[in-house]
């Protein structure tokens, strides 16, 4: 604890998955050749004119909507003049004095305590092209990423620490993802957000100068720039000393924030309605045509698992992290009505061999085959260690059932009293020691002795016959 509080808000900058830019029909696939997905109009040459992609802003609509957002039946675009080589034409087309959407918010959850983000807004841009130093000792350009959709949802100074600011990272982040706008590819610079960080003392109600950390492009720098600039600034404070306002860049390898160049404001940009363009307007009926095409938003879905399905809050977490674990879970559970159960195993099992990439995962199994294997656990045909015996033979063969498996190896629980009475036997008497604690009422170490008689069967055991007969045994 220190003397100041720190005031945190981010700009986040997120793309929108279209096949084509904002405003030509060149490809946004990433990782092509240097500067192959370009042409006159993202290249910046005399006498090209932009056409507004009407994907994008469906795209930028639905996530406005998802973020609580008014929207605007009409706004601008604007020219935001700057200088620098990843940007050909010397100026970005953006919105902002009149942008589409405004006065947003966002749930976030942090260690049980639950908070809301507010957001000023959320508008559209295109993005800049890319500059590569040390080249040969060269800086070369790559136009690929000029005129690429984003939308830069601005955040309010409402965070208080690098942990909450990365929670409303991977919030929003969640929820771009599981609308289907943005891939939340932190490490090929689709999802990235800039860090407005200040300090003011304790009680204070007055804003200090603030700093942009520029282009932060993982939840874990995240929290290592915020930290560092607090760490700082604090020093600077405390030395007497004043907050320059600046743009700085964070440098993981020292873990320090360093000096870019002096902060613009917004009149340093000198902008202007885009002459190119006209007023976009935006029909009711359009917008209400987005709303509608929203899924279920990841917190709704949380609180469903847990308050319906009765789903542990870290299951229900686990199985929100990505929208292809939600809908393996949910396909999973239209063959086998036991949410728990099906949660219990996607989670343990199935996500252990899952791979996500953007939008799409990965599963070496089915949700057809976890329903039929569960659904053979339940009749009492299998046992649950002779279930994950069946599954590593089903991992990677989605053509094989769980039925078929178990016929091949000659699979069954043993529900033969007398010969589970005597494994139950040999077991009590290799462990006096359990068997006194559960005779003098510490029934907890019941499981033990069941894990013991299981392992002794080679997991053939019906174990709800086994619980049985240890009760009986050892009273």
């Amino acid at each position: 604890m220190t003397d100041y509080e720190p005031v945190i808000g981010l700009e986040v900058h997120a793309q929108l998955l279209t096949r084509t830019k904002l405003f030509c029909g060149c490809s946004t696939n990433f990782g092509a050749p240097p500067n192959t997905n370009v042409c006159p109009v993202c290249l910046g040459l005399p006498g090209s004119l932009p056409v507004l992609n009407r994907e994008a802003v469906a795209m930028a609509v639905r996530a406005a909507v998802a973020l609580d957002c008014t929207i605007e039946e009409t706004s601008i675009f604007a020219r935001k003049n700057y200088f620098y080589p990843d940007l050909p034409k010397g100026y970005q087309i953006s919105q902002y004095e009149e942008p589409f959407s405004r006065h947003g918010s966002l749930a976030v959850d942090l260690e049980g305590i639950h908070k809301r983000i507010g957001i000023t807004r959320v508008h559209m841009e295109e993005d800049a092209g890319k500059n590569v130093h040390g080249v040969g000792g060269d800086s070369l350009v790559d136009l690929n990423r000029a005129g690429v959709p984003l939308v830069e949802i601005v955040g309010e100074p409402d965070l208080r620490s690098s942990t909450e600011a990365a929670a409303y990272l991977r919030a929003l982040r969640d929820v771009l993802v599981f609308i289907g706008v943005n891939d939340g590819n932190l490490e090929e610079g689709s999802f990235r957000c800039d860090a407005n960080v200040s300090l003011r003392p304790r009680g204070a109600s007055k804003f200090g100068t603030r700093c942009e950390i520029k282009n932060i492009n993982s939840f874990r720098f995240v929290q290592r720039a915020i930290d560092a600039e607090i760490a700082r600034q604090t020093v600077i404070l405390d030395a007497g000393g004043k907050i320059t306002q600046e743009t700085r860049s964070f440098d993981p390898d020292s873990g320090q924030t360093k000096t870019l160049r002096s902060k613009e404001d917004a009149h340093d940009y000198r902008y202007f309605p885009e002459p190119d363009l006209p007023p976009l307007a935006l029909e009711s009926g359009f917008v209400a045509a987005q709303k509608s095409a929203l899924p279920e938003l990841p917190a709704a879905m949380r609180r469903r698992f847990v308050d319906e399905l009765k789903l542990p809050p870290a299951a229900a977490l686990t199985l929100t992290g990505h929208p292809g674990y939600a809908r393996f879970f949910a396909a999973a559970c239209a063959g086998f009505d036991d949410p728990v159960k099906v949660a219990n195993w996607v989670v343990n099992e199935v996500l252990r061999g899952a791979k996500a990439h953007g939008l799409e995962a990965s599963f070496s199994v089915t949700p057809a085959q976890v329903s039929e294997l569960l659904a053979l656990v339940e009749a009492g045909e299998i046992s649950g260690k002779q279930a994950k015996d069946v599954y590593a033979e089903l991992e990677g063969h989605a053509e094989r059932s769980p039925r078929s498996v178990v016929d091949a190896r000659g699979m069954r629980v043993v529900s033969d009293e007398g010969a589970l009475r005597a494994i139950c036997e040999k077991v009590l008497s290799a462990h006096p020691e359990q068997v006194a604690s559960i005779r003098a009422g510490k029934k907890g170490v019941l499981g033990f002795l069941v894990g013991q008689v299981m392992k002794e069967s080679k997991g053939s055991a019906n174990p709800k016959l086994v619980s049985s007969l240890l009760e009986k045994l050892t009273t």
